[in-house]
């Protein structure tokens, strides 16, 4: 009794032979890169979310302590990400305190990307008309 043969097999070939893993560091080698920039990609964008989130609270924050009479600076350097730059412009009635960061890709030869917030704010009634 012979052994009966499969229509497009090979006799002697076995899955798993040399043959297919050729063709998987081939795909591996093809896709790991793709990979690789999607994962900096996620990366710097939950990077640039987490800082701008920051800088959101450090202007509500600068905001606030500005419209109260306190310094405002210092309050959102607080909350404020590392090395933000803190501006706050008075106005007769209201504050405006803007924040910017830059946030850094993961790449030291890769550009930054800056983001900001604004927050304003109106003065408290007994500090209307004094300076800070």
């Amino acid at each position: 009794m012979t052994g009966r043969r499969w229509p497009g097999r090979v006799r002697g070939f076995r899955e798993g032979t040399a043959s297919d893993q050729g063709s998987f560091t081939a795909e591996l080698a093809a896709g790991l890169p793709a990979l690789m920039l999607l994962l900096l990609a996620g990366l710097t964008a939950v990077s640039a979310v987490t800082a701008k989130a920051q800088c959101a609270d450090a202007a509500r924050e600068g905001a606030l302590a500005t419209a109260r009479g306190d310094a405002g600076v210092s309050a959102a350097a607080r909350v404020a990400p590392p090395g933000a730059a803190i501006e706050v412009v008075e106005g007769g009635d209201a504050v405006t305190v803007r924040v910017r960061a830059s946030v850094r890709l993961a790449g030291a030869h890769l550009p930054a990307i800056s983001v900001r917030a604004d927050a304003t704010a109106a003065r408290e009634p007994d500090t209307v008309g004094s300076p800070s």
